[in-house]
């Protein structure tokens, strides 16, 4: 049995990346700074003069490439291979943390995170999402290792879009029905148990203050209930796979989510939003009543997270491309954790009738920005 519950260290706090140095001191004397170009100017400047204050040079500061594919990777690693370098760093979103683990899987190195935004729990667990350099869904690859360092500096998540913050709602939102699902084909354990009763934690958490925590982002007050969400986001609900391990992973929101990729129309969507909208149709294909889908969807409205495909992007989609979603969606390899076997026949039926409990929803309430 092996265990990886989540990152060796985690700190948040306000201000934090100014004393960023201090943590990163334990690594080594040299670094290199990698990921998205808007992460890297919102930190370099003060990561780069916590570091020096600390006797560390950061010798690159790149651009992870846009995408966690497989060329971005073997790209960064053929540019740092050679290099004598003491410690990766890696600011940014999902993606951008993605592949910097899987590059420092790869050359072995020490890993410090600094998510930029809480949209996703990437900086807390041992895999690496896999897309094409267009953005569609390839794979998990597993050849990727956990953060040894989470800094995450509160204030800068705050100032980042509050779309980022609702998006990791909706990604969270899932490691509860997801678990509930996925665990019914495995023998209880100590292990599993635990993940369980710590995702519904986590969906408990974001019931009570999703909605604070997203009205703090506007008001641009740190607050306790935007940071608590902000740890449960990022680091609480990556303990639930970190605990659960192949008895409690992503299931079948998470596989609509990845057949839904296949539109480039959602690409402008973020991960969490269609992961959202991939929760309520995997409760259409478990026959969750309407009314329970209602009361999800109200929560939907009250903190922005979409609920149709239109909110989405996606509109008059052809058979053939009906047809394509349901092929493609029972492939992905999240749709084998659910506790009964999937046809596509059964996705089609299930994401016509998430969206149209959705559309009946529209006029009930504030729909998703």
């Amino acid at each position: 049995m092996k265990v990886t519950i989540g990152p060796a260290q985690y700190i948040r706090n306000k201000g934090l990346l100014e004393a960023a140095g201090t943590y990163i001191k334990n690594f080594g004397n040299s670094a290199a700074l990698i990921g998205g170009n808007t992460s890297k100017e919102i930190v370099e400047v003060s990561l780069r003069k916590s570091l020096s204050e600390h006797g560390i040079l950061l010798k690159h500061s790149l651009w992870y490439g846009g995408e966690s594919s497989e060329s971005n990777i073997d790209s960064l690693v053929a540019d740092l291979r050679d290099e004598k370098i003491d410690v990766l760093i890696v600011a940014g979103g999902g993606k951008a943390i993605d592949t910097v683990k899987a590059v420092a899987y790869q050359l072995n190195k020490p890993l410090v995170a600094i998510p930029t935004i809480a949209a996703t729990c990437a900086a807390a667990t041992p895999i690496t999402i896999l897309y094409s350099d267009e953005g569609e869904f390839i794979g998990i690859e597993r050849k990727s290792k956990v953060p040894d360092l989470v800094l995450v500096d509160s204030e800068i998540i705050m100032e980042a879009p509050v779309r980022f913050l609702i998006a990791g709602i909706g990604d969270t939102l899932a490691k509860y029905f997801e678990t509930k699902s996925s665990v019914k084909k495995a023998t209880p354990t100590a292990l599993n148990q635990t993940a369980i009763a710590i995702a519904g934690q986590v969906y408990q958490t974001l019931l009570q203050i999703g909605k604070e925590s997203v009205n703090a982002v506007r008001a641009q007050t740190v607050t306790k209930e935007f940071e608590n969400v902000i740890d449960t986001v990022i680091l609480v609900s990556g303990s639930v796979s970190g605990y659960g391990g192949d008895d409690c992973r992503t299931a079948g929101a998470h596989a609509i989510y990845s057949g839904l990729t296949i539109f480039p129309e959602v690409h402008h969507t973020y991960h969490g939003e269609i992961v959202a909208f991939g929760i309520l149709a995997q409760l259409c294909m478990e026959n969750t009543s309407d009314e329970e889908l209602k009361t999800l969807i109200s929560y939907y409205q009250e903190v922005g997270l979409p609920f149709t495909l239109q909110q989405l992007g996606i509109t008059n989609l052809s058979d053939s491309q009906w047809r394509r979603l349901g092929d493609i969606t029972v492939t992905i390899e999240d749709m084998a954790n659910m506790p009964f076997e999937v046809t596509p026949e059964m996705v089609i039926e299930a994401v016509r009738r998430a969206d149209e409990i959705g559309n009946g929803m529209l006029t009930t309430g504030v729909a998703a920005q």
